[in-house]
């Protein structure tokens, strides 16, 4: 589960689903979709590869783990910069 974290960074977590609707975010953000404690929750991350998504997720979640889609993103990952701590 560690390797796993290391290959996705979580610009936002337990978010409002409508964070991945914005364009200047990367075009390898993905939005995932889970239970957790019996709550739908949603993560905006960002990976190199989808599978590590998967990996990470069904690590922690199990079951609980519903989907995952790919965010409005356009930019490339190498221009983008992450938001600021403290406003996620």
């Amino acid at each position: 589960m560690g390797e796993s974290r290391l290959k996705i960074r979580i610009i936002h977590k337990d978010c409002d689903p409508c964070v991945a609707d914005d364009k200047s975010l990367p075009y390898t953000a993905y939005l995932v979709e889970y239970y957790e404690d019996g709550r739908r929750k949603h993560d905006l991350v960002t990976c190199n590869k989808k599978l590590d998504i998967f990996d990470y997720y069904w690590d922690k979640y199990r079951e609980g783990l519903i989907k995952f889609t790919q965010a409005e993103g356009r930019v490339n990952p190498k221009l983008w910069s992450p938001p600021k701590k403290g406003k996620s």
